[in-house]
């Protein structure tokens, strides 16, 4: 039997308002029934969910290669909430905690999942990838074993934000950054930027950034970049030269996150022989790369897909002060206001880097 459920304080809606995608650039408010946590479930009040480029992807293309929305979605997976109610079984959690949500759901029996690789489980159940609903609506309901408490000092657009940087926590995990580790990160979009933080609080004594946009890298060395390079060519050995000119060495791990096919080539020219390179970034599903270069040096090339076991780290991360995510939000906007925040994250306009909704009654 459901238990804890809302008191008058919060205001129940009788429906739920939610952000669902409907097609191909059409975004619509709409109004759903209020959900029920099963067994195991939460039942949340939603306060902060982040735009991420996939939910970006989707309201432009409709599809991320084989993930097609089909029928009518609702959006977000970077997001934080209250807790109004709780399923059957459900121990970990109370009404009135405040949780950061991890958005995918595995299956929790296959081999993946029972070696601690989760987020290459096949049954996975992933927020807003088709077709599972997202989190971007008044009310929500989740595993509870995938919601995280969050401490007293850290803020609801925090815990939204524990999404991207638990892809940063991953990637660094996967490149083997450590103490005195040089790194190179391509990109400084948000994950480019997450990746940066979490590579210097892992011990990396410096931090070279890449980006074709100025303000993104004025933005990356205030946040704490050694480096910053301009790309102004597509030819990866020379755009490698200058990183190396600039950095005074060879990086010993580069964190590849945009998907471009000039940017992969120019973090394998520019890693050092013995060094790992991360794909983070996704982009056209073929790319042409100096394969050869990298086998002769010895350049590992590794990918990522999301992140596994890496939310509680995240957290620790921010709740310790060692990372500070919050100059990664640069718009705040209503749930009601969505479309307009979709605009807004996908021209970047106004020097937007993260966008953030938020979803309690105004």
């Amino acid at each position: 039997m459901q238990r804890s459920m809302a008191t008058t304080k919060d205001k129940m809606e009788k429906t739920n308002l939610c952000s669902v995608l409907k097609g191909v650039g059409d975004l619509q408010m709409e109004e759903r029934p209020l959900p029920t946590p099963k067994p195991g479930e939460v039942l949340l009040a939603m306060q902060s969910v982040g735009i991420c480029g996939s939910d970006v992807h989707y309201w432009v293309h409709g599809r991320i290669g084989d993930f097609i929305v089909r029928e009518p979605m609702v959006m977000g997976h970077e997001s934080s909430g209250r807790v109004l109610a709780v399923g059957d079984g459900v121990t970990n959690l109370k009404q009135g905690d405040r949780v950061a949500i991890e958005p995918g759901v595995p299956c929790r029996l296959c081999t993946f999942c029972k070696t601690g690789r989760y987020n290459l489980c096949l049954d996975m159940r992933f927020c807003a990838t088709p077709p599972v609903d997202g989190s971007l609506a008044r009310y929500y309901t989740h595993a509870a074993d995938f919601c995280y408490k969050l401490p007293d000092n850290v803020s609801y657009d925090e815990g939204a934000l524990l999404e991207p940087l638990s892809v940063g926590v991953h990637a660094c995990q996967r490149a083997g950054v450590r103490l005195g580790s040089r790194v190179l990160v391509c990109g400084a979009g948000p994950i480019g930027l997450v990746c940066m933080l979490t590579a210097k609080a892992s011990g990396a004594s410096e931090v070279i950034i890449t980006d074709i946009d100025e303000h993104r890298l004025s933005v990356a060395k205030a946040m704490g970049a050694t480096h910053t390079v301009k790309v102004n060519t597509k030819d990866g050995r020379v755009l490698a030269n200058e990183i190396r000119t600039t950095l005074g060495c060879s990086p010993d791990q580069t964190l590849e996150c945009s998907g471009v096919e000039s940017s992969i080539a120019t973090a394998i020219y520019a890693t050092k022989s013995g060094g790992v390179v991360v794909l983070i970034g996704l982009g056209a599903p073929e790319v042409k790369i100096p394969i050869v270069d990298a086998s002769v040096r010895e350049v590992d090339i590794r990918g990522i897909f999301r992140y596994a076991n890496c939310y509680p780290t995240a957290l620790e991360m921010v709740a310790s002060g060692q990372v500070n995510v919050k100059p990664l939000i640069t718009h705040n906007y209503q749930l009601e206001q969505s479309v307009d925040a979709f605009a807004r994250a996908k021209s970047g306009e106004g020097g937007a880097i993260k966008v953030m909704i938020h979803c309690g009654q105004a």
